[in-house]
């Protein structure tokens, strides 16, 4: 079963977390690629990962108004991808 976040850390609402929710769709994509499943064991399997990436993916965007909420005093810019960093963790053409 999967892992719910009631952690400090977390909002506490007693959703599943990002990683739990991650891990159990790795879980669910192994099961499946296997192929040892019936017809309606892999419909079943389909379903609980469907269920699974609608639920990381409710748990990003969370994450990500969390983070807009935080940048929103225009004291901070936006953060980047480490791809748009020079080396160093610098950005390109910067000193």
């Amino acid at each position: 079963m999967a892992q719910r976040d009631d952690t400090p850390d977390g909002d506490g609402d007693g959703a599943i977390s990002f990683e739990a929710a991650l891990a159990a769709l790795e879980n669910v994509v192994t099961r499946l690629e296997k192929g040892e499943l019936s017809l309606e064991e892999s419909l079943h399997a389909y379903e609980e990962g469907v269920r699974l990436v609608h639920a990381a993916r409710g748990r990003l965007d969370g994450m990500q108004k969390r983070l807009d909420q935080l940048l929103d005093d225009g004291s901070t810019r936006p953060l980047k991808k480490k791809s748009d960093q020079a080396p160093g963790g610098t950005e390109p053409g910067g000193a």
